[in-house]
């Protein structure tokens, strides 16, 4: 089933024929590609500052001249991009091992050549999928975060305490203030923080 979003493959191979026919494929499919003739296009893209706003995914070939796509795999992994860009290796016969290799390095699948069209368009939306669970937990954080800024220093203090499953009275004793106002603290934390238990909070926090 396509993912219903918006997404992008990205497809990087030496070979003219095969970026067609897989561009072909995708929009046969229904997904955008974006196509580039060698790991050093590709890598000319990153180096604009290019990071992915939206679900992706990468359709790498092993042996390229110039930049090989290992070469540029090693440079995604440096950046921390295969996370949010899954990569899937096109691999001839002989490359298997390698491929393998790298998918324990980190890369998302590998598909032999000639591969099979439903086999392969398949896992690119596996692969986009999880591109998606990556940006939306990185969304949630970034969100989170932001809550947690809006608190004052005492509203982060009496969090920390009610995290720590102190009940009000004691909370109150260790900030030397009274009841009725951690009372108040306590619920512009659970307001800011979009929680309506100290459970809910903790485990928010968690997700740090």
């Amino acid at each position: 089933m396509q993912p219903a979003f918006d997404a992008t493959v990205f497809i990087v191979d030496d070979d003219a024929s095969v970026r067609d026919a897989l561009a072909w494929l995708l929009r046969s499919r229904r997904l955008l590609s974006e196509a580039f003739d060698g790991g050093e296009a590709f890598e000319a893209m990153l180096q604009t500052g290019f990071v992915p706003g939206q679900p992706c995914c990468l359709l790498l070939d092993v042996r390229m001249p110039g930049m090989s796509g290992l070469e540029l795999f090693d440079k995604l992994v440096a950046r921390a991009l295969i996370e949010v860009m899954p990569v899937i290796f096109l691999t001839g016969h002989a490359d298997v091992p390698t491929a393998v290799q790298m998918v324990k390095r980190g890369a998302f699948d590998f598909c032999e050549k000639p591969f099979s069209d439903n086999a392969l368009v398949d896992r690119i939306e596996q692969a986009i999928i999880r591109s998606a669970e990556v940006l939306g937990a990185r969304q949630e954080k970034q969100q989170l975060r932001a809550r947690l800024q809006e608190l004052t220093e005492r509203e982060s203090d009496v969090m920390r305490l009610v995290v720590e499953g102190l009940s009000n009275k004691l909370i109150a004793d260790q900030l030397d203030i009274s009841v009725r106002t951690v009372e108040v603290h306590r619920a512009r934390v659970f307001d800011k923080m979009e929680v309506k238990s100290a459970v809910e909070l903790a485990n928010l926090l968690r997700n740090l």
